[in-house]
């Protein structure tokens, strides 16, 4: 009975963690009717803005997240706007935004960025709802240093060769150690780190395929024919995932020198 009560209290939060993903999902495909025809002035992405704005004002008036975790979302969402103006300029077009927008940044809809902010309001979210703590952490300079090297790759390999075997090495070693405690049904559970982020990023690769189906963007390759995004994505949103994470647990968390990480009280 114990394990069944968790089951569903795991999947009940992880739900609410992923809400904002899920709410832009569902958007996507009632939208995909609209395509890139014109509606009292906007298209389809300006109300997709529209719509990922209010979904950020309501969960914070809902108190379904708080200023401090939407602070540490809204600054993953500049970096990842700022990736997403290098690699969607048409020298470089790693994929592409096939519909128009009033709303947008050179080839970017302003939109785009809440994508990277519903993955960084999972992170945010879910360590508060299941009372994250970690043990053997590696240190914030040595987290740092990998996601910044796994953020300039995404660009520089474009100019010098790609470093991302190096970089999974790096993180494979770095936290080889990591566990991670939560809280369920008053009882802690304690898993290894690095499989949970394999799982995270193949969640995301899902939601990929389902945003590339329903035409938010296309890689080069979908466009005249839609196909499943290629395996060797996981490996991108891996490294992107290191990202958010390294943001999340610095400004809301407190990492002890011995590696153990626990919430900020003020954010309990």
């Amino acid at each position: 009975m114990l394990y069944l009560k968790s089951s569903v209290e795991f999947i009940f939060k992880a739900a609410s963690a992923a809400l904002f993903g899920v709410l832009l999902l569902l958007a996507f495909a009632f939208t995909a009717q609209m395509g890139s025809h014109e509606f009292y002035g906007l298209f389809r992405y300006d109300y997709l803005l529209i719509y990922a704005l209010i979904i950020q004002a309501c969960l914070l008036y809902l108190k379904l997240e708080s200023w401090a975790e939407a602070k540490v979302i809204a600054l993953f969402h500049i970096l990842a706007m700022g990736m997403e103006i290098f690699l969607t300029h048409p020298q470089i077009a790693s994929w592409q935004y096939p519909q128009p927008a009033v709303f947008k940044i050179m080839t970017v809809p302003l939109f785009a960025g809440f994508m990277y902010s519903a993955v960084g309001s999972f992170f945010a979210r879910s360590l508060r709802l299941y009372q994250v703590s970690l043990s053997h952490l590696p240190s914030f300079a040595n987290m740092l240093s990998l996601a910044v090297l796994s953020y300039i790759n995404f660009m520089s390999k474009f100019f010098v060769p790609d470093i991302r075997n190096l970089l999974f090495i790096w993180s494979v070693i770095i936290f080889w150690k990591t566990k991670i405690r939560f809280q369920l049904q008053q009882h802690q559970f304690q898993l290894p780190m690095l499989p949970i982020l394999i799982l995270l990023a193949f969640i995301i690769w899902i939601a990929e395929n389902i945003s590339t189906f329903y035409k938010i963007w296309l890689y080069p390759s979908q466009v005249d024919a839609w196909h499943m995004v290629g395996w060797g994505k996981l490996g991108s949103w891996y490294l992107l995932l290191l990202l958010s994470l390294v943001l999340v647990l610095k400004i809301l968390g407190h990492r002890t020198s011995i590696g153990e990480w626990s919430l900020k009280q003020s954010e309990k």
